[in-house]
């Protein structure tokens, strides 16, 4: 005599991470953002607006003859990006407590879903409602690159690495919507995270300035009193200002990540725009002060010293890596804290959080 049994549901412990899971709850994300007018409101506005401004850059720069196509390439770039950090937020900070309190988190937790599932499906749902506004801006930004004349490698590097920026935002949304209770609460904290990034880092490095700042002996190679002498070496007592303690707080700042990963100027001296002053900035900042300065402007160079030009002195390797390295890691905590928190069962829940 045989009889039926009915399997066990699967435990926590004997739940595993699988793809079939992640498009799972990507399927019902995205279904329920295709569902919703706001979304598409949404998008029609955000094309709107970044058409708006594409119109209005080129008569505010000028023409590209003088310059103004590396201007007109770079502030698109950096306002998509703007507001791609204002807009990310909204997409990924009530995924997890949004389900939570509407009830619905719960069906997916009892089933075979693991958290990790659920947390990377709600993830790669946000970064796709992101990047579709990404997308609808790529005709705007693929105009300036060829007023800039942009190489087309360059142009898709820089995409990408702006489409990595929105998902850490994505990621950073959803770790703050499983640490709170509210969504209202959960977009604040995210918001706040972002403005860290971007203008509380600028911010403190600005105002670190005089802690990193001492006075020390230098050497300066300078034009004597008889202008037909040669230049000499004198030492003197300089404010000198370490910058390469600090320039860190700068690297983490999408901006300057998306700047300093933008192609090169060219060879053109009219070839400069924002992106080019942001990604020197940081440079600079990163080498610092030197303990030895070339002020010598005449051509009296003393026998076996060779001029010395500015730039030469600072360190030109990229800094994007480093920044962009930070933000991605930064992205897989949340994601990380997001996974943990939606674990059960639940050993703690704050007051008047709903289950079901």
């Amino acid at each position: 005599m045989t009889t039926d049994t009915q399997q066990a549901p699967a435990t926590p412990s004997e739940r595993t991470f699988t793809w079939q899971g992640v498009r799972t709850v990507l399927t019902l994300e995205l279904r329920q953002r295709v569902r919703s007018t706001r979304w598409k409101v949404a998008l029609v506005v955000w094309f709107a607006i970044v058409g708006f401004v594409a119109a209005l850059l080129p008569g505010l720069v000028g023409s590209s003859s003088s310059g103004g196509g590396a201007w007109v390439f770079g502030l698109i770039l950096l306002f998509v990006l703007g507001l791609g950090l204002v807009v990310s937020p909204t997409l990924a900070s009530t995924a997890i407590n949004g389900d939570r309190v509407a009830g619905t988190l719960a069906i997916l937790q009892v089933t075979r879903l693991g958290p990790a599932e659920i947390a990377v499906g709600k993830l790669l749902a946000g970064w796709l409602a992101a990047l579709a506004f990404l997308v609808i801006s790529l005709p705007f930004l693929g105009w300036a690159a060829l007023t800039a004349r942009v190489a087309p490698w360059h142009f898709l590097f820089v995409v990408l690495v702006l489409a990595l920026l929105l998902g850490v935002v994505c990621a950073i949304g959803l770790g703050c919507s499983a640490l709170t209770a509210r969504p209202a609460g959960s977009s604040v904290l995210t918001y706040v995270a972002v403005a860290s990034l971007t203008v509380i880092s600028l911010i403190v490095f600005l105002v670190s300035i005089p802690a990193v700042t001492t006075e020390e002996r230098v050497e300066v190679l300078t034009v004597p009193l008889d202008a037909n002498a040669e230049c000499e070496w004198v030492q003197t007592t300089r404010s000198v200002v370490h910058t390469e303690r600090t320039w860190w707080l700068l690297a983490i700042n999408p901006f300057v990540v998306l700047a300093d990963a933008a192609p090169a100027r060219g060879p053109e001296s009219w070839d400069y725009g924002p992106l080019d002053a942001i990604k020197e900035g940081v440079r600079l900042a990163r080498t610092g002060d030197q303990p030895r300065y070339d002020e010598c402007w005449s051509e009296n160079y003393p026998a076996g010293v060779t001029p010395q030009r500015e730039d030469e002195s600072s360190d030109t390797s990229p800094v994007w890596p480093w920044g962009l390295g930070a933000n991605l890691a930064l992205g897989g905590g949340a994601l990380w804290l997001a996974i943990r928190r939606l674990r059960v069962p639940y050993t703690t829940l704050a007051p008047g959080t709903r289950v079901a």
